[in-house]
């Protein structure tokens, strides 16, 4: 079985952030890692083509800086990695980054793709959706258990009222939770190992993807800071007043 899984580099999270002069784009370091909701994704592939003889490729779109974050889901097993890099890409949208890792996941074939449910330097949730739809595969989301028996994957969809049983045939996409599964450490042997690894490099021309227009960011403004809460003074009666204070505000 053919496992793909999409990845995502970000500058750490416990570093500040910068945005660039003039663009107000975020500034992507040399060094990034692994986006900690890809894990899951990573660990899940890992388990289904180790259960059914595949193998794992992780295919991911951004600047590959020293490949930091890539070599962490290579360090935990996966076999091979593919980087979209492209200065052309600078600015893209939620639809060009589906159509580019579209493009890179036909070029290597797939019964199965995974990815997280969205990014947490984007945030727009809506990734693997589009990559059905480009790829002509059905869209199982926001999976929190998985399971496939080489034809076909069957998923638990969390719901506000429990979950929903959810299959379809392969090839498909599957987007999953945190909590899916409990991602690997990396071995010492899997960190040596990840090092001789392939990490190919592809641009636009490459796919045979034309640049896009992205978006721009017309202007930024600091979050307004918190100002002083409202202290009620409880003498056994604040009850009430905390009550017609949620009232105001139309919370209850």
């Amino acid at each position: 079985m053919k496992v793909v899984v999409c990845v995502k580099q970000i500058p750490d999270p416990a570093t500040p952030y910068k945005l660039e002069e003039g663009t107000n784009w975020l500034v992507r370091p040399s060094e990034q890692v692994l986006d900690d909701t890809d894990r899951y994704g990573v660990e899940m592939g890992l388990q289904i083509a180790q259960a059914n003889e595949g193998t794992v490729t992780l295919v991911s779109m951004g600047p590959a800086g020293n490949s930091q974050g890539i070599r962490q889901a290579l360090a935990m097993g996966a076999d091979k990695a593919v980087i979209v890099e492209d200065d052309g890409l600078r600015g893209s949208d939620a639809l060009t980054t589906a159509r580019v890792l579209a493009r890179a996941i036909e070029n290597e074939g797939f019964d199965l793709v995974i990815a997280g449910t969205e990014s947490t330097d984007g945030y727009s949730g809506v990734v693997p959706q589009m990559l059905a739809e480009l790829l002509d595969a059905p869209a199982l989301t926001y999976a929190t258990r998985v399971e496939t028996d080489g034809s076909g994957v069957t998923i638990h969809r969390q719901t506000v009222n429990g979950y929903d049983v959810v299959t379809a045939q392969l090839p498909a996409i599957v987007a999953v939770t945190a909590g899916v599964v409990e991602p690997r450490y990396p071995t010492f042997k899997g960190i040596m190992d990840a090092k001789k690894k392939p990490v190919e490099t592809m641009t636009l021309g490459d796919l045979g993807v034309e640049k896009s227009d992205g978006q721009t960011v017309a202007s930024i403004t600091d979050a307004p800071e918190r100002t002083a809460g409202r202290k009620v003074e409880d003498e056994g009666e604040a009850f009430n007043e905390i009550i017609a204070l949620l009232e105001e505000r139309k919370v209850i």
